[in-house]
């Protein structure tokens, strides 16, 4: 019983993402670590494609099956058989439906085995049509988003633009990157050239070095937006993975005061300092704490204050397919108060003349604008200013959105606030 080490790979990510919530950008850098280059794209676009196809699958899967009732595992199986007979035309059928039955064992469902060949079998002889009651049914099994996110994006966007929205969050997104304090002059002029050879690979071996870092135009945008000067002090008040922390100390360049990134987690400060390092940041300090509750500083004790808050990520969804499964309608309410809670301690430490900077990779506005206005409403020494940004990025309200289908970057939301002097 000899399976593509890949299809393996794919079944027991998609696994882990099912019933353990965890995510694909973790758990494909380590299985693919042991897989050659061959298998570890398949593994790449097998789990990547099921997940931002799953609604549909799953519904071209009941409709081969009579709305029988399956077990996960079966369905995972056949998910990613499946993408493969729909999407993928240099695999052969064979090799994908052989590769199931065999999977099907290997899960130690051996009674399901025939079942995967019946089901399989007939969706090659009998293409399914999917037919849908209404647009908003299309849309959501067509681009596979939950039809209550997608209803509520229509609320928000209007229809044609939800729909551009949904296509755009399942496209691969484009492979954006940075300097940081490890670029070389050689590199820097390598990375000038029109054409790298083998382009990726050579890119992938800068950033292992730290050479260069991967982080996407719009979480670079936010960093820009900090804009801080050498002789200012900050907090970055949520900065694991420390991806815009490390920016923002590579972009002020030395000599700097007082230079602080905090989280919740040990183990995401761990993540943090490990960025850090990779990349040659410098002259900086990682605490613990609660900052919904407090933070450990005098306050009025930072130039400029970064929240970058804890959100729902549907923004993100390009890079991170499966937190469109992991919401819930009643997430939104409770992200807004503890982000509103955040955001208010983080002011706390601003210094009159100070500036705090709010983003989001979140689309949703309970997450961005109302945070934002009920703040503002509630903390009169604070105003807000117009983000430096292109004109292009702003909104009528004087903050600062990207979005995918607009800008080929992920959604970002962005809000400046300035703390007024006492006099």
């Amino acid at each position: 019983m000899k399976i593509a080490p890949a299809r393996i790979a794919a079944y027991e990510i998609l696994s882990k993402i099912e019933t353990e919530k965890a995510f694909s950008s973790a758990l494909l850098p380590i299985y693919e670590e042991k897989l050659d280059a061959k298998d570890r794209a398949l593994c790449h676009e097998l789990t990547l494609g099921v997940l931002r196809k799953q609604i549909r699958l799953d519904r071209i899967i009941e409709k081969l099956s009579n709305g029988k009732k399956i077990d996960a595992a079966i369905r995972i199986i056949l998910r990613i058989a499946l993408y493969q007979l729909i999407y993928l035309d240099k695999i052969p059928a064979h090799a994908a439906i052989n590769d199931a039955v065999n999977l099907t064992r290997k899960a130690k469902k051996t009674s399901a085995k025939s079942f995967v060949n019946a089901i399989l079998r007939r969706f090659e002889r009998e293409p399914v049509k999917l037919e849908f009651a209404d647009e908003t049914e299309k849309i959501s099994v067509e681009h596979s988003f939950p039809r209550w996110l997608i209803e509520k994006w229509i609320v928000q966007f209007g229809i044609e633009e939800t729909e551009k929205l949904a296509a755009a969050s399942n496209e691969t997104p484009e492979l954006n990157y940075r300097l940081t304090a490890k670029t070389s002059a050689a590199v820097k002029e390598s990375l000038q050239r029109e054409t790298i050879e083998n382009e990726k690979n050579y890119l992938r071996e800068l950033a292992d070095a730290g050479k260069i870092y991967f982080q996407d135009a719009a979480s670079q945008m936010v960093a820009e937006t900090v804009n801080l000067q050498p002789h200012e002090s900050y907090l970055d008040v949520c900065c694991a993975p420390a991806s815009k922390f490390s920016m923002v100390n590579y972009l002020a360049g030395e000599p700097r005061k007082l230079f602080v990134g905090g989280d919740l987690y040990a183990h995401r400060l761990k993540t943090a300092q490990k960025t850090c390092e990779r990349v040659g940041a410098r002259n900086y300090q990682l605490i613990q704490y609660d900052a919904e509750v407090n933070l450990p500083f005098a306050e009025e004790s930072f130039d400029v204050v970064l929240l970058d808050a804890p959100c729902s990520g549907t923004g993100t969804i390009r890079h991170n397919p499966e937190i469109r499964y992991f919401l819930d309608e009643k997430d939104f309410a409770e992200l807004h108060d503890k982000q509103l809670k955040i955001l208010t301690n983080a002011s706390k430490m601003t210094k009159p003349g100070g500036k705090i900077v709010y983003s989001t990779c979140s689309l949703e506005r309970e997450e961005n604008e109302a945070v934002c206005t009920k703040f503002a409403a509630e903390n009169l020494d604070i105003a807000q200013i117009k983000p430096e940004l292109s004109e292009r990025f702003l909104t009528a309200e004087n903050f600062a959105r990207t979005f995918p289908q607009k800008d080929r970057m992920d959604g970002f939301f962005i809000a400046v606030f300035e703390k007024k002097h006492q006099f």
